[in-house]
């Protein structure tokens, strides 16, 4: 319920050119695992004259192997539901810094494997001296072993597309309906409106 009202609530106070979906990346998964290998093993002692059958890691490509050194770039596939936001293919940037919710989150070439809850706030796509700000509603993010990034948000604008005047507004707005409201419901819907476009305006004056 979070992430829906969330993206409802930031779809309000930006400015949204909506594009269809027209990605091609591929997220490969990892190779077949131990205990695949034991299925396998285990189903053909029982039951040798039918072949067993294929698990999830038939149907996918395995991701490349860790390189033995650090590259100089990071790739980030950065994704929403509707659409590809960075580009139709992985980007290869100096880093990139997410919200996530124990902080601001900082990715360089390298970065130990992790996976990342996200949490209302600024994407830092940083390639030289050129610096990409995003806001995000919500999300996750996977940090793989060879340097590669995937950010997957539910709702994301550009920076420079909020309104400021709107976020004011809904800040208020949903501050009054904090102070009134009377149901438990109720007032989670407005503190998530709150965080939300308390986020905004930390984005504005940043």
């Amino acid at each position: 319920m979070m992430f829906r009202q969330g993206s409802r609530l930031l779809a309000g106070s930006v400015r949204l050119s909506r594009r269809p979906f027209s990605t091609t990346t591929v997220v490969p998964a990892a190779t077949t695992t131990n205990s695949d290998s034991g299925f396998m093993e285990s189903w053909k002692k029982v039951i040798p004259n039918i072949d067993p059958p294929k698990t999830p890691s038939h149907f996918i490509n395995p991701r490349p192997a860790t390189p033995s050194s650090i590259p100089s770039k990071i790739t980030v596939n950065f994704v929403l539901p509707y659409a590809s936001e960075l580009s139709t293919k992985e980007v290869r940037v100096d880093m990139v810094i997410i919200p996530a919710t124990t902080g601001q989150m900082g990715v360089l070439p390298g970065h130990v494997p992790t996976i990342a809850e996200l949490k209302p706030g600024i994407l830092s796509v940083h390639e030289g001296n050129y610096v990409t700000k995003y806001f995000l509603s919500s999300g996750f993010a996977f940090i793989h072993a060879n340097s590669v990034a995937d950010v997957i948000a539910v709702e994301a604008v550009p920076v420079d597309h909020i309104v400021p005047s709107l976020v004011q507004k809904g800040l208020t707005d949903f501050t009054q309906k904090l102070s009134s409201a009377t149901t438990e419901l109720d007032k989670a819907e407005a503190q998530i409106g709150v965080d939300i476009h308390s986020a905004l305006n930390a984005a504005l004056s940043g």
